[in-house]
């Protein structure tokens, strides 16, 4: 028998597991903020600071008393943290990294013949000198080792130096030790991620069965290929068989869409029904999302679950756009209800707030606005600005 799960319920579960139904002013200490990044799975870092940046305000939006510095010290001083890709550069448990050796293994096998055709012949020249660099005089930025005469053309034509060091991030054997106005300190993985951490080895069965049981957790329910997205660490095909060989362990349930279309199959372990009671709702108060929350990076679920379509048009040409450059959605309660077009100027120390958009049936009733009100003000003193401008015409 299949069961059936409502949309209502879907959502609840769904931002519950995202940690959007926690009380966001309830104080956060360092210990909790490293329970929040383990329970979400990530948080994904972003250069982009139109606000704040992604990882800030993604922490932010789900706990008001997050502080930056407990992250630095979590990432930089206790290592309880690292930083590498799921499927974008994001931060992770340290306690991952055994799982993340998999990665690196297939990252060397796959990056040189990819790296070639981009970069072409001779782009790894720099390889041994640079590793030889970084491990006799330690941690060094990209633009400390830059070669002579390499002229710049553009964000990704790096020089032969910072192609060395990403390649050595991306396979292991260099860490991200910290940043310096953003730009990424490497050294050698030995000198930065605790042995403790990175000596373990687990098989391919055990981290296939991690990585798909633990993004199963994080999700609630979902399909295989969901799963497989999760971390962007094993294939679909891979999933689907974890899914075939754990069939004792699951359920299959139907999700309830938004849009009226069919209900969606899904998985989840075999105890979800009976613990649907444990999920609390999520406040009724308006949050500003990063574009880069975790709760929306899967565009096509995020349409399903909440009716809401959403894509991120910094790389559309400004003419084409239909919104705008960083465009953050809006979270009411169990819902999103919208988005907001708006800046930080630190010069002038103001949010500058140019268009909020609302759903479709969604009426920018007083109570509304007045939320809306008070969850600007919050990510203004968050961000460091004294005062919150609405924009002429703001209201659209």
């Amino acid at each position: 028998m299949t069961n059936l799960l409502s949309n209502s319920d879907a959502r609840r579960v769904f931002l519950a597991k995202q940690g959007l139904s926690a009380p966001p002013n309830r104080a956060l200490t360092k210990a909790g903020l490293l329970q929040l990044i383990h329970d979400l799975g990530f948080v994904q870092v972003d250069s982009i600071q139109t606000v704040e940046r992604a990882h800030h305000q993604i922490l932010f939006s789900r706990n008001q008393t997050y502080r930056r510095e407990h992250l630095t010290a979590l990432l930089e001083k206790e290592r309880a943290l690292f930083e590498h890709w799921t499927h974008d550069a994001s931060i992770l448990p340290s306690a991952f990294f055994v799982y993340w050796k998999h990665k690196f293994r297939h990252q060397e096998k796959v990056l040189i013949e990819r790296w070639r055709k981009w970069r072409g012949e001779g782009f790894e020249a720099a390889f041994e000198e640079t590793y030889e660099r970084v491990r006799r005089d330690g941690a060094i930025l990209a633009r400390d080792i830059k070669a002579d005469g390499h002229v710049s053309g553009g964000w990704w034509n790096w020089h032969p130096n910072k192609t060395a060091l990403e390649y050595f991030w991306h396979t292991g054997k260099f860490a991200i030790a910290g940043r310096s106005n953003f730009q990424k300190i490497y050294d050698l993985t030995e000198r930065v991620v605790p042995g403790h951490f990175r000596e373990p080895e687990v098989s391919r069965e055990e981290f296939v069965d991690w990585a798909c049981s633990s993004a199963l957790t994080r999700l609630g329910f979902a399909t295989h290929g969901e799963i497989a997205a999760f971390w962007n660490l094993v294939s679909p095909d891979e999933a689907k068989a974890w899914v075939s060989a754990h069939r004792d362990e699951l359920i299959e349930v139907l999700i309830e869409p938004a849009l009226g279309a069919k209900p969606r199959p899904s998985w989840a372990f075999a105890d979800f029904l009976s613990t649907l009671d444990n999920y609390p709702g999520a406040p009724p108060r308006i949050r500003v999302l990063s574009p880069f929350d975790p709760m929306i990076r899967d565009r096509n679920r995020t349409e399903r679950l909440f009716g809401f379509f959403y894509r991120i048009e910094v790389f559309v040409p400004e003419p084409k756009r239909e919104y705008g450059y960083y465009v953050f959605p809006l979270l009411e309660g169990d819902r999103l209800i919208g988005r907001i077009d708006m800046k930080a100027d630190r010069k002038k120390s103001t949010l500058d707030v140019k268009r909020l958009w609302l759903e479709p049936g969604v009426k920018p009733s007083a109570g509304r606005l007045e939320r809306l009100e008070a969850e600007l003000e919050r990510v203004a003193r968050f961000t460091g600005v004294e005062k919150v401008v609405l924009l002429e015409g703001w209201r659209g």
